[in-house]
Protein backbone atom coordinates (compact mmCIF):
# COMPACT_ATOMS: atom_id res chain seq x y z
CA UNK A 1 0.00 0.00 0.00
CA UNK A 2 1.04 3.62 -0.85
CA UNK A 3 1.40 5.65 2.45
CA UNK A 4 -1.89 7.85 1.48
CA UNK A 5 -3.73 4.20 1.29
CA UNK A 6 -2.33 2.89 4.24
CA UNK A 7 -3.11 5.93 6.09
CA UNK A 8 -6.47 6.17 5.15
CA UNK A 9 -6.75 2.08 5.73
CA UNK A 10 -6.03 3.13 9.28
CA UNK A 11 -8.13 5.67 9.67
CA UNK A 12 -11.23 3.54 8.87
CA UNK A 13 -10.15 1.18 12.37
CA UNK A 14 -12.32 3.98 14.92
CA UNK A 15 -14.87 6.47 13.29
CA UNK A 16 -13.51 10.04 13.36
CA UNK A 17 -16.80 12.86 14.29
CA UNK A 18 -17.17 13.98 10.37
CA UNK A 19 -15.93 11.84 7.68
CA UNK A 20 -15.79 12.80 3.46
CA UNK A 21 -16.14 9.98 1.58
CA UNK A 22 -16.18 10.71 -2.68
CA UNK A 23 -16.21 6.99 -4.84
CA UNK A 24 -15.80 7.25 -8.52
CA UNK A 25 -16.14 11.10 -8.79
CA UNK A 26 -15.99 13.09 -11.98
CA UNK A 27 -17.25 16.11 -13.58
CA UNK A 28 -17.85 16.69 -17.02
CA UNK A 29 -18.33 20.19 -19.09
CA UNK A 30 -18.42 20.76 -22.43
CA UNK A 31 -17.10 17.45 -23.54
CA UNK A 32 -14.14 17.40 -21.57
CA UNK A 33 -13.20 15.42 -18.07
CA UNK A 34 -12.48 17.75 -15.17
CA UNK A 35 -11.31 15.45 -13.02
CA UNK A 36 -12.65 11.72 -13.42
CA UNK A 37 -12.19 8.14 -10.75
CA UNK A 38 -11.91 10.40 -8.11
CA UNK A 39 -11.29 8.54 -4.56
CA UNK A 40 -10.94 10.31 -1.36
CA UNK A 41 -11.74 9.18 2.21
CA UNK A 42 -10.82 12.03 4.24
CA UNK A 43 -11.50 11.54 8.21
CA UNK A 44 -11.51 14.88 10.53
CA UNK A 45 -8.86 16.53 12.08
CA UNK A 46 -7.09 16.77 8.29
CA UNK A 47 -6.20 19.90 6.25
CA UNK A 48 -5.92 19.27 2.98
CA UNK A 49 -5.28 21.42 -0.11
CA UNK A 50 -6.50 21.26 -3.26
CA UNK A 51 -3.86 22.28 -5.84
CA UNK A 52 -3.55 22.65 -10.01
CA UNK A 53 -3.47 25.67 -12.88
CA UNK A 54 -5.84 27.97 -13.29
CA UNK A 55 -9.19 26.38 -15.04
CA UNK A 56 -8.04 22.48 -13.59
CA UNK A 57 -11.35 22.16 -12.07
CA UNK A 58 -10.52 23.46 -8.22
CA UNK A 59 -13.14 25.13 -7.63
CA UNK A 60 -15.81 22.45 -9.92
CA UNK A 61 -14.59 19.99 -7.30
CA UNK A 62 -15.58 21.99 -4.59
CA UNK A 63 -18.75 22.40 -5.44
CA UNK A 64 -19.40 19.01 -6.28
CA UNK A 65 -18.43 18.33 -2.55
CA UNK A 66 -20.87 20.60 -1.15
CA UNK A 67 -23.80 20.00 -3.85
CA UNK A 68 -23.87 23.21 -5.70
CA UNK A 69 -22.88 21.10 -8.59
CA UNK A 70 -23.83 17.66 -9.67
CA UNK A 71 -20.78 15.44 -10.47
CA UNK A 72 -21.41 13.80 -14.44
CA UNK A 73 -20.13 10.38 -11.71
CA UNK A 74 -19.87 8.85 -8.65
CA UNK A 75 -20.69 9.68 -5.38
CA UNK A 76 -20.29 12.46 -2.46
CA UNK A 77 -20.92 10.70 1.47
CA UNK A 78 -20.76 12.11 4.81
CA UNK A 79 -20.53 10.58 7.77
CA UNK A 80 -20.61 11.78 11.44
CA UNK A 81 -19.58 9.66 14.47
CA UNK A 82 -19.56 6.51 12.11
CA UNK A 83 -23.59 6.53 11.86
CA UNK A 84 -25.33 6.77 8.67
CA UNK A 85 -24.10 8.21 4.93
CA UNK A 86 -25.62 11.75 4.30
CA UNK A 87 -25.26 13.43 0.46
CA UNK A 88 -24.11 17.08 0.65
CA UNK A 89 -27.80 18.30 0.69
CA UNK A 90 -28.44 16.85 4.51
CA UNK A 91 -25.35 17.76 5.68
CA UNK A 92 -25.30 21.02 3.98
CA UNK A 93 -25.68 22.96 7.90
CA UNK A 94 -22.60 21.33 9.16
CA UNK A 95 -21.00 22.65 5.34
CA UNK A 96 -19.03 25.91 5.79
CA UNK A 97 -18.53 27.57 2.16
CA UNK A 98 -15.69 30.41 1.77
CA UNK A 99 -16.20 30.96 -2.29
CA UNK A 100 -14.34 33.39 -4.14
CA UNK A 101 -17.85 35.33 -4.96
CA UNK A 102 -18.05 36.44 -1.25
CA UNK A 103 -21.77 36.79 -0.86
CA UNK A 104 -21.50 39.60 1.41
CA UNK A 105 -24.48 42.47 2.23
CA UNK A 106 -23.43 45.47 1.37
CA UNK A 107 -26.02 47.49 3.35
CA UNK A 108 -24.62 45.65 6.59
CA UNK A 109 -22.00 47.00 8.95
CA UNK A 110 -18.97 43.44 8.53
CA UNK A 111 -20.14 42.35 12.48
CA UNK A 112 -23.49 42.12 11.12
CA UNK A 113 -22.61 39.87 7.85
CA UNK A 114 -20.90 37.88 10.36
CA UNK A 115 -23.51 36.77 12.71
CA UNK A 116 -25.99 36.67 9.69
CA UNK A 117 -23.76 33.00 9.36
CA UNK A 118 -26.08 31.83 11.97
CA UNK A 119 -29.37 32.62 10.67
CA UNK A 120 -30.56 29.48 9.42
CA UNK A 121 -29.64 28.66 13.82
CA UNK A 122 -33.09 31.28 14.73
CA UNK A 123 -36.56 31.74 13.87
CA UNK A 124 -37.27 35.31 12.21
CA UNK A 125 -39.06 35.94 15.62
CA UNK A 126 -35.37 35.02 17.60
CA UNK A 127 -34.17 37.68 15.53
CA UNK A 128 -36.34 40.16 14.92
CA UNK A 129 -34.53 42.54 17.68
CA UNK A 130 -30.90 41.31 16.62
CA UNK A 131 -28.74 38.39 17.96
CA UNK A 132 -27.85 37.54 20.80
CA UNK A 133 -25.23 39.60 22.81
CA UNK A 134 -23.09 35.94 23.17
CA UNK A 135 -22.96 35.73 19.30
CA UNK A 136 -21.99 39.20 18.72
CA UNK A 137 -19.30 39.53 21.27
CA UNK A 138 -18.16 35.98 19.88
CA UNK A 139 -18.55 37.68 16.04
CA UNK A 140 -16.16 40.29 17.01
CA UNK A 141 -13.87 38.02 18.62
CA UNK A 142 -13.50 36.83 15.36
CA UNK A 143 -13.19 39.69 13.57
CA UNK A 144 -10.54 39.87 15.89
CA UNK A 145 -8.34 37.12 15.23
CA UNK A 146 -8.79 38.12 11.81
CA UNK A 147 -7.50 41.43 12.38
CA UNK A 148 -10.12 43.52 11.89
CA UNK A 149 -12.20 44.76 14.68
CA UNK A 150 -11.83 47.48 14.32
CA UNK A 151 -13.89 47.80 10.86
CA UNK A 152 -16.77 45.82 12.98
CA UNK A 153 -19.23 48.84 12.74
CA UNK A 154 -17.98 49.83 8.93
CA UNK A 155 -20.36 49.41 6.28
CA UNK A 156 -18.80 46.63 3.72
CA UNK A 157 -19.44 49.34 1.45
CA UNK A 158 -16.14 51.02 2.92
CA UNK A 159 -13.94 47.96 3.57
CA UNK A 160 -11.00 47.05 0.74
CA UNK A 161 -11.05 43.52 -0.97
CA UNK A 162 -9.24 42.22 1.21
CA UNK A 163 -11.31 43.01 4.35
CA UNK A 164 -14.39 41.65 2.96
CA UNK A 165 -12.43 38.56 1.84
CA UNK A 166 -11.41 38.35 5.53
CA UNK A 167 -15.35 39.10 6.73
CA UNK A 168 -16.25 36.23 4.91
CA UNK A 169 -14.20 34.19 6.43
CA UNK A 170 -15.04 34.60 9.44
CA UNK A 171 -18.76 34.91 8.72
CA UNK A 172 -17.76 31.60 7.75
CA UNK A 173 -15.80 30.35 11.02
CA UNK A 174 -18.39 31.99 13.15
CA UNK A 175 -21.37 29.24 12.03
CA UNK A 176 -18.30 26.62 13.30
CA UNK A 177 -19.05 23.96 10.78
CA UNK A 178 -17.91 20.81 10.62
CA UNK A 179 -16.25 21.26 7.19
CA UNK A 180 -15.01 23.97 5.64
CA UNK A 181 -14.89 24.44 1.90
CA UNK A 182 -12.19 27.14 0.85
CA UNK A 183 -11.73 28.62 -2.81
CA UNK A 184 -8.94 30.83 -3.08
CA UNK A 185 -9.44 32.27 0.44
CA UNK A 186 -6.61 34.39 0.66
CA UNK A 187 -6.40 35.48 -2.82
CA UNK A 188 -6.76 39.51 -1.75
CA UNK A 189 -4.44 39.32 1.29
CA UNK A 190 -0.70 39.99 2.07
CA UNK A 191 1.66 37.41 3.26
CA UNK A 192 1.02 38.28 6.70
CA UNK A 193 -2.67 37.81 6.67
CA UNK A 194 -2.76 34.90 4.38
CA UNK A 195 -0.60 33.00 7.46
CA UNK A 196 -2.99 34.47 9.73
CA UNK A 197 -6.32 33.02 7.99
CA UNK A 198 -4.83 30.12 7.16
CA UNK A 199 -3.25 29.30 10.85
CA UNK A 200 -7.13 29.53 11.97
CA UNK A 201 -8.20 27.16 9.56
CA UNK A 202 -5.22 24.61 10.18
CA UNK A 203 -6.40 25.39 13.67
CA UNK A 204 -10.02 24.11 13.27
CA UNK A 205 -8.91 21.32 11.67
CA UNK A 206 -5.78 19.95 14.52
CA UNK A 207 -7.84 21.60 17.50
CA UNK A 208 -11.41 20.80 16.83
CA UNK A 209 -11.57 18.04 14.75
CA UNK A 210 -12.58 19.14 11.17
CA UNK A 211 -12.34 19.03 7.68
CA UNK A 212 -10.77 21.53 5.58
CA UNK A 213 -10.42 21.80 1.92
CA UNK A 214 -9.32 24.48 0.65
CA UNK A 215 -7.87 25.45 -3.17
CA UNK A 216 -4.73 27.24 -3.24
CA UNK A 217 -1.71 27.72 -5.74
CA UNK A 218 1.06 29.25 -2.67
CA UNK A 219 3.43 26.28 -2.55
CA UNK A 220 4.44 27.96 0.41
CA UNK A 221 1.33 28.02 2.25
CA UNK A 222 0.52 24.32 1.01
CA UNK A 223 3.98 23.37 2.84
CA UNK A 224 3.25 25.12 5.79
CA UNK A 225 -0.25 23.79 6.50
CA UNK A 226 -1.80 21.25 4.95
CA UNK A 227 -1.51 17.37 5.70
CA UNK A 228 -2.67 16.07 2.19
CA UNK A 229 -2.18 18.07 -1.07
CA UNK A 230 -4.42 16.70 -3.79
CA UNK A 231 -3.03 17.67 -7.26
CA UNK A 232 -5.44 17.76 -10.24
CA UNK A 233 -3.93 17.02 -13.65
CA UNK A 234 -5.60 18.81 -16.77
CA UNK A 235 -4.22 16.46 -19.16
CA UNK A 236 -5.18 13.34 -17.47
CA UNK A 237 -8.29 13.58 -15.12
CA UNK A 238 -7.69 10.27 -13.96
CA UNK A 239 -4.39 11.15 -12.85
CA UNK A 240 -4.98 12.82 -10.19
CA UNK A 241 -3.10 12.60 -6.79
CA UNK A 242 -3.07 12.70 -2.72
CA UNK A 243 -0.10 13.71 -1.45
CA UNK A 244 0.70 13.86 2.49
CA UNK A 245 2.73 17.20 3.15
CA UNK A 246 2.54 16.60 7.06
CA UNK A 247 1.74 13.66 9.31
Amino acid sequence: LSDIQQSQAESESAPAPIRLQTRDLGLQRNGQWLFQNLELNIPGGTFVAVLGPSGVGKSSLLSCLCGSEKPTQGTVEFQVNGGKPHTPDTISPLLGLIFQSLRLTANATVLDNVVYGRLGKYSLKETLWGFPKTDRQAAYAILDDLGIPHLAYKWMTQTSGGEQQRTAIARTLFQDPQIILADEPVSNLDTYYAGRVMGLLRNKATQEGKIVLCALHDPQLVNRFADLALSLNPEHPEGWRLRKVHG
